[in-house]
């Protein structure tokens, strides 16, 4: 059971992982669990892990919101990524809870290096605004997104930096776009990882219940702000990379897989 001061600062963290979510539309859940291991103090890595895909995925539809207000979401397309997705994050969330915490979280931070450095490559590609659902992008927006799923279900994450990039590569939207349509997906996977988990008893449910209230205050700062620095090319790209880098490294830091 936690104390007072533990659900402050989970709700503190909520404001943080809020504003990355609005800002990024991703790194949200890779900020949540390692607050909620290293800063709440959650003792059980999967606890923390099925409490923050809860938490994402509600602070996501906050995010989501906002996004649709801007009209940044493309949504034939990030509806059919994210059902394709739900599937895979049901197999991947199941093969997680069998797997050792502290591994899944070095893992994670190794392949969050990669994602970035593939981001930074493509950062001054502006994209097609014009972009719709169609034959030729169909096919892939399924392979992304039940690829992403899994993954994301794997790791209890809510997969915005894979979702991202997977719905560039995918249709070739701009990365505003990219970002605000990612939130559907973000949503969906950690829903089912949430409920996967929660069938376990792996959620702290008072817990999440702060770290929501605290992330619908930063989802509204970090819209706002991803509208903002949007006008200019390739800088959301830059923060998106460069946030993951600043957390692989301080997840592979901690880690006791390296040291």
């Amino acid at each position: 059971m936690l104390d007072t001061i533990q659900y402050l600062l989970g709700a503190g963290s909520g404001v943080l992982v809020g504003f990355v979510l609005g800002l990024v539309g991703g790194g949200g859940s890779i900020l949540a669990v390692p607050l909620m291991v290293y800063l709440v103090g959650v003792p059980s890595p999967h606890v923390a892990i099925g409490t923050s895909a809860l938490a994402v995925a509600a602070n996501a539809l906050t995010g989501l919101l906002n996004h649709v207000r801007h009209g940044n979401v493309k949504w034939r397309c990030s509806l059919v990524f994210a059902a394709a997705g739900i599937v895979g994050a049901f197999a991947g969330s199941t093969a997680g809870k069998a797997f050792d915490g502290q591994k899944l979280l070095f893992l994670f931070a190794i392949v969050m290096v990669v994602i970035g450095v593939l981001m930074l490559r493509n950062r001054r590609r502006e994209g097609d605004p014009s972009v719709v659902l169609g034959r030729e992008n169909a096919p892939k927006l399924v392979g992304y997104g039940a690829g992403t799923g899994l993954f994301s279900g794997f790791f209890g994450i809510g997969g915005g930096f894979l979702i991202v990039p997977g719905l560039v590569a995918a249709t070739g939207m701009p990365m505003i776009n990219a970002v605000g349509s990612s939130l559907v997906a973000v949503s969906a996977f950690g829903l089912t990882t949430a409920a996967n988990y929660a069938f376990s008893g792996l959620v702290d449910w008072a817990l999440a219940a702060v770290f929501i209230l605290g992330g619908i205050a930063g989802g509204l700062i970090g819209a706002r702000l991803a509208k903002r620095l949007s006008g200019t090319q390739g800088r959301l790209t830059t923060v998106f990379a460069g946030l993951i880098f600043v957390v692989a490294a301080y997840m592979l830091w901690q880690s006791p897989a390296v040291f």
